[in-house]
């Protein structure tokens, strides 16, 4: 028996990233975690445990599933950037990252509901923002985008804007790093090029 592919995320820029590699061949079943830094680990090691973290969660309430659960945090100068409270936290954490680099950090997790089998990676993406004035940090923030974001930008909308240049993957800092997933698939058995 094929067993199912399982999202363990309500977010919809995974969603559509797996959507636009295999159709509608998966499942969406979002984790429910708490999702609080923990200050004591480093950033990769935060992103890491929490994607666990969200792919056990999910796996508990499943069988015959392959559940997949990523967690993405921007970081800047050692400091993990987490998603804006308001509308003052986006404009500080976008003044912060203007002219300068920063790293996008994704934990990416992939466990097996009947085996309890995971296996992880991180993927490390570093981004670099133009210049950012106040008003260009002022109209995006009124764009809506940075709210519900880690680092208070989405690069698939009008964030682009921002960004002057990447090194890595491009999808990593969407969310969900499609070709560390898709090594990950392979260790259970999955080859995404044939969904």
């Amino acid at each position: 028996m094929t067993k199912k592919i399982v999202l363990a995320s309500g977010s919809p820029r995974r969603k559509e990233l797996l959507a636009n590699i295999i159709g509608n061949n998966f499942l969406v079943s979002p984790s429910d975690v708490d999702e609080s830094i923990d200050t004591k680990c480093s950033p990769q090691d935060f992103v890491k445990q929490l994607s666990a973290r969200k792919a056990e969660a999910t796996a508990s309430k499943l069988s015959n599933s392959i559940v997949i659960a990523a967690d993405t945090a921007v970081v800047h100068n050692g400091k993990i950037l987490g998603k804006p409270r308001d509308k003052d936290e986006a404009f500080n954490m976008l003044s912060s990252l203007s002219d300068s680099w920063h790293q996008v950090m994704t934990g990416l997790s992939v466990i097996d509901s009947d085996f309890c089998k995971i296996d992880q990676t991180v993927v490390v993406t570093d981004v670099k923002f133009r210049f950012l004035s106040q008003e260009d940090v002022e109209n995006y923030i009124k764009s809506g985008e940075p709210l519900d974001k880690a680092g208070a930008y989405g690069i698939q909308g009008k964030g682009a804007l921002l960004v002057e240049r990447i090194n890595g993957c491009y999808f990593n800092v969407v969310g969900l790093p499609i070709e560390a997933l898709s090594r990950l698939l392979k260790k259970f058995g999955i080859d995404l090029l044939l969904l």
